[in-house]
Formats: C-alpha cells, sequence, structure tokens
C-alpha cells in the first residue's frame, strides 16, 4: 500500500502508512492492527521500552479485562459511554481474552469477573503486544519524542521528533495514531503530550484530574491506620452532606490515603467536588451485615462472656482489627485500658453508631504520581466514534487515555485502550 508525497514537482514514496505515537497499550494494539492489515507501520516511544505502564499496572499482574457480560461492561465505563460502545462492539472483552490466548497468554478470570495472566505476571501481556507489533512487522523506535504533529490544510502529514541525542529531525506520513496515554504514573512515560497535540491542531482538551485515585483525611487518627486493609465494609461517599454514591467491598488504608477498591471507584466525585469546593465525607459501616440493634445484641454478648476486669480494648479486638482500637476509645471516649465493668450504655452506644458509621472528612486527593488513570483529555466531540479519527485533521487518530474517557477499577480501563487502540489501527476513513 504505497504513499506518495509531491516534492519539488516530483512523486515520492513515502516510507510509512502510518505513524504511531506511544507504545502503551493502545499504541502497541493499534500499530500491530495496522501493520497486520497490510501497512507500513512506525511506533515511536520516547521511553526505553515498551508498556512501561502495563508493566506495573495491577500492582505487577496487569487487570486486563473484565469478563461482565456488555451491558453490565457498559455501566462501569465513567465518561462517554456512548462513544465507547462502538469501539467496544468492534473489539469487546471476549475479543481481548481470545486475543491474548492467541499470542500464548493464558488468563484466569477472579473475584469480580477480573481476567488476569495466570502466571501473575504483567510483563506477559506487555511482552505479547510488543511480538504482535514486531511479528506483524512494525518498526520501533525508542528513547524518540514526538515534539511536533505536522499537518497543512486540514491534513496531517507527517511527525517532528527528538531522540535521546538531542537530533531533531521530521518524518511525512499521511496517518498519525496518537496513543500517549494521560498523566497518571508520569514515570512510566505519561506526562501529556497528547494534549498538546491536540491543543495545536485545533482540538477541545477536557481538563484532567486523577482518577482512582487515594484520597486524603483530614481525620487526625488516621495515621494509626497505615497499612490497615478492611475488607466486605460498605462505604458511601458525602457531598456537602448529601449521600451521592455507595460502594461495597476493601477499604485500605497507607501512607497515600484512603484506597482499595471501594476508595478508588469513589474517587472521580469525590475529586470533582474537591476541585469544585465542595464538603467531602466517607462514611464506613464496618458492620453492614448487622442492623444497629443486632450489633447492640452482639456486644452485650460479647460483655456478658467477659469477665468485669478485662479491658474495654479486649472487647473491641473482638469486633474491629487492632489498628482501630485506640482510635475508637478515642472517639467512644474511654480509655483502651479501662475496665470493662466501667463503660457506660452511652459509651456502648457511641460505639455502635461508629461501627455503623465511622466518618473520615476528605480533605485531598493523591496526585498523579498515584492515580492509576487520568480523568478527561481530548474531546470525544473532535472525534469519530466509528474510526477514531479527528473530525478537525484528516488523518489523525486518537486512542487510548488520551481520550476523554475512563472507567472504575477492574480491567476496564486497559479494554478502554485495547478497544480504541484496534478501532484506530484499522484506519479507517
Amino acid at each position: 500500500m504505497e504513499e506518495i508525497s509531491q516534492k519539488e514537482g516530483a512523486a515520492v514514496r513515502l516510507p510509512y502508512d502510518v505513524i504511531v505515537v506511544g507504545a502503551g497499550a493502545a499504541g502497541m494494539m493499534a500499530a500491530g492492527t495496522a501493520a497486520r492489515n497490510g501497512h507500513r507501520v512506525l511506533l515511536l516511544e520516547k521511553m526505553e521500552k515498551s508498556g512501561r505502564k502495563v508493566r506495573i499496572t495491577g500492582k505487577g499482574r496487569c487487570n486486563v479485562t473484565n469478563a461482565r457480560p456488555p451491558e453490565e461492561f457498559a455501566g462501569q465505563v465513567r465518561t462517554n459511554a456512548e462513544f465507547f460502545s462502538t469501539a467496544f462492539a468492534e473489539f469487546n472483552n471476549r475479543a481481548t481474552i481470545r486475543f491474548f490466548e492467541r499470542l500464548g497468554v493464558k488468563l484466569d478470570v477472579e473475584r469480580g469477573e477480573r481476567v488476569f495472566p495466570r502466571s501473575g505476571k504483567a510483563w506477559d501481556i506487555a511482552n505479547a503486544l510488543l511480538e504482535y507489533c514486531v511479528d506483524n512487522g512494525v518498526k520501533i523506535v525508542y528513547d524518540t519524542r514526538v515534539t511536533e504533529i505536522m499537518t497543512l490544510n486540514g491534513r496531517v502529514f507527517g511527525v517532528r521528533y527528538r531522540n535521546k541525542r538531542g537530533f531533531e529531525r521530521k518524518e511525512e506520513c499521511p496517518r498519525v495514531i496518537v496513543a500517549t496515554g494521560g498523566v497518571s504514573y508520569p514515570a512510566t512515560g505519561s506526562t501529556g503530550d497528547g494534549y498538546v497535540f491536540a491543543a495545536d491542531t485545533g482540538h477541545a482538551v477536557e481538563p484532567v484530574r486523577p482518577s482512582l485515585t487515594p484520597l486524603v483525611s483530614s481525620c487526625l487518627w488516621i495515621k494509626n491506620m497505615n497499612g490497615l486493609l478492611l475488607r466486605n465494609v460498605r462505604a458511601t461517599l458525602c457531598i456537602d452532606g448529601e449521600a451521592v454514591r455507595e460502594e461495597f467491598g476493601e477499604l485500605g488504608f497507607s501512607e497515600r490515603g484512603i484506597e482499595g477498591a471501594v476508595a478508588l471507584r469513589m474517587s472521580r466525585d469525590a475529586v470533582d467536588a474537591l476541585i469544585d469546593g465542595k464538603g467531602v465525607g466517607l462514611m464506613v459501616d464496618l458492620k453492614p451485615g448487622l442492623t444497629e440493634e443486632m450489633l447492640r445484641e452482639r456486644i452485650a454478648r460479647e460483655m456478658a462472656e467477659m469477665g468485669p476486669e478485662e479491658f474495654f480494648s479486649e472487647l473491641l479486638r473482638k469486633l474491629v482489627p487492632k489498628a482501630l482500637v485506640i482510635p475508637l476509645s478515642e472517639e467512644v471516649g474511654a480509655h483502651s485500658k479501662n475496665y470493662i465493668r466501667k463503660i457506660t450504655p452511652e459509651q456502648i452506644e457511641r460505639l455502635v453508631k461508629l461501627l455503623k458509621g465511622m466518618v473520615f472528612p476528605i480533605s485531598d486527593y493523591a496526585p498523579f504520581e498515584y492515580a492509576v488513570v487520568t480523568a478527561g483529555g481530548v474531546s470525544c466531540e473532535d472525534v469519530n466514534r466509528y474510526t477514531m479519527e479527528s473530525l478537525k485533521v484528516k488523518g489523525l487518530y486518537f486512542a487510548g487515555e488520551v481520550l476523554d474517557l475512563d472507567a472504575n477499577t477492574g480491567g476496564y480501563n486497559l479494554q478502554i485502550a485495547f478497544s480504541t487502540g484496534r478501532l484506530a489501527g484499522m484506519l479507517k476513513q
């Protein structure tokens, strides 16, 4: 498939049919797909290797996709779900599973329908994508940063780039796919280059902010909970005193803030509210399987079985993890070393209320360095949902996290990368 450029009146055959910018999940899927369909492809990556973010995702295990039925999958996409539905219909989660298994990566479906490589190694996914590109003839150049998408009269005609030695050159090409990611985990190379390219070529860029990121609480005793993981809790996100979102599952605490699947799923709404100057709080039900009355009865039974000289802390240890003993004691107004016989009915009632609704005021959120994905990005209104081609510039395509697309945790965001990358790589016009 030849592409011709006119130079000084003579027709010159261009070396590449398409240049892909960024060798992440979306970029490698796009490049491999284009090459498999007979196109000559150049893949430019500014880092020293491909798939840097893929290799660390899912705590190094890589949650490839989610096996939920399509109608349930769609409900997990937080932004522009209708736009994404077209790419998903072309290459859905089942297709992704088949794709990697055909490349020799065995997959397992785990709790929550999350799909992981059986090896537990994220680099198996990154290496499979790289092999997909190499086997189909993609030329990959590393340590090379694209500095400009060159356009003329509303069409792409190539890119300008610089290697690590500072040598600059340009490469003419009639099609360019931008798959540079967002700005989360910037150490992996995601530093927002695609947003600059988009803005410079006349595209709207929705404000970017961290999503699936830890939440920071102003609670004084939260530092005592570092390393604590609460399982099977119910959390309610409150904005300006109104409950707006409820989640059930795991909640973790670290030096980064409140995290775990529950907090991460809520973080998108929390971040937007904090940016808007609204009050944000996280209310945690530590005993969601018990009503307040059932909890009172359980506490009464535990106390009846304890000796009068046993400490309040021993009662609390029957109810909560050790890290919560001191915080709960302080909130109840009883020293942890008080004898159980000295605990008043009022203090027990406060304990019941706390166990059913411990409130953490949210004052901030962790920065992009700790965010799983970026919310915001290239406006989907400027992109053809059936091709991923720009509606502003002919021959320019966008794929992956650079777009204003993001979803809940659980494999959904990587599927966005694979689906949009696949569709962009088809080079439909």
